[in-house]
């Protein structure tokens, strides 16, 4: 059935007599019936109180002219909403520019940038290498052990060499590098070329000590040389940011203005104290590590034959034969070398969870702490 739009006008006498005419969509069949049909809206049209009176029949007819359908309501609703102004996307008109400046920072920076790539993934394979050689003890690979020890040395020759007129080899002996004016990022360039190099070090260190034959370091020393290097690595790393830190931050008021100078000072003594701190909470740290390394406390006793023959000779933790079993306080025995694996991570016995060690000794697994110390 389709639809038609007549025109109502106002009777004359009314306010609205010069308006323009409304246009409405009705059933042909309501203007003659007055009557809704289903699905249709009927829109009240009340009068003012100055209008004309109408009679029935013309209320009829009025009240027919002013209904609608529900697709008509619809499609207008839905026209008005579309011609409404989206607001526009802020960050996709921004990502272009993003994206340039973007680039332009990393092309100024791509040395830096591919350097730092280049040294954590070296450092990244070359303690996972070492890690995974101490695990395996006896079998470990004396060949592979040298060539770790090769890399790391010929890394860190090859870095020094190609960067040699700026002397960054000073840092290592709390000297400054041969650089006329310090910057922010030639700062962060110095310290974090230093401290990986530091890390080359001392894991070339914990390489010798793997290459030393068993029967002159027992497996169970080996933990504890790598323990006391690796503590020692990270209380050196603590020290030599402080000279070009300090440097930087004085450098700050170069301008001659006495306020700004005078704020330079009030930074580095800043800098120097919380360096102080940091420094008696590592010597603390320090000081356990020694005291474990000198008095190598023992979680157990040898345990006899007959120990072993009440437990079947089996180690719970290799599942193999006692290799010089150590009887614990809690009564349970492991192979020397499997339990000093254990409490390399954690504090309690593998059977029945009692505490037998005071602290986790860390690092004694040949590993090596990623911290980057920049400060």
């Amino acid at each position: 059935m389709q639809t038609s739009c007549n025109q109502l006008h106002d009777p004359p006498g009314s306010a609205h007599d010069e308006g323009a005419a409304a246009s409405q969509c009705v059933h042909p069949s309501r203007s003659t019936e007055g009557s809704l049909h289903p699905g249709d809206v009927h829109i009240q049209i009340n009068s003012g109180p100055k209008e004309y009176s109408e009679s029935p029949s013309s209320r009829n007819t009025r009240s027919g002219v002013c209904t609608c359908a529900h697709g008509c309501v619809h499609s207008r609703f839905r026209s008005y909403s579309h011609s409404e102004a989206r607001p526009p996307d802020d960050f996709a008109t921004d990502l272009p520019y993003i994206l340039i400046l973007g680039i332009k920072l990393v092309m100024q920076h791509i040395t830096g940038i591919s350097l730092g790539i280049g040294l954590l993934t070296t450092f990244m394979y070359a303690n996972k290498s070492i890690v995974n050689q101490v695990f395996l003890r006896e079998r470990s690979s004396k060949l592979r052990c040298a060539w770790l020890l090769v890399f790391l040395a010929g890394s860190s020759v090859l870095l020094y060499y190609t960067f040699h007129s700026q002397s960054l080899h000073y840092s290592l002996i709390f000297l400054n590098p041969t650089l006329e004016q310090l910057s922010f990022w030639e700062v962060l360039w110095i310290v974090g070329i230093t401290d990986f190099i530091l890390k080359f070090f001392f894991m070339g260190l914990k390489c010798l000590v793997l290459l030393v034959p068993s029967f002159i370091v027992p497996f169970k020393s080996k933990g504890y040389w790598y323990m006391l290097l690796e503590e020692l690595c990270q209380y050196y790393r603590i020290f030599v940011p402080i000279p070009v830190w300090f440097r930087y931050l004085i450098s700050y008021g170069e301008f001659g203005n006495v306020t700004t100078w005078s704020l330079g000072i009030l930074l580095a003594l800043l800098y120097l104290i919380l360096k102080l701190l940091d420094f008696f909470g590592h010597l603390r740290t320090f000081r356990q590590v020694l005291r474990i390394f000198f008095t190598r406390p023992s979680y157990g006793v040898p345990a006899s034959k007959r120990q072993c023959s009440d437990m079947d000779g089996i180690c719970p933790i290799c599942q193999a034969e006692f290799q010089k079993p150590v009887l614990l306080f809690c009564q349970h025995i492991f192979c020397e070398e499997c339990i000093t694996l254990w409490f390399n991570r954690e504090k309690t016995c593998p059977l029945c969870r009692t505490v037998i060690s005071e602290r986790i000794n860390k690092w004694k697994d040949g590993a090596t702490s990623s911290h980057l110390q920049m400060y």
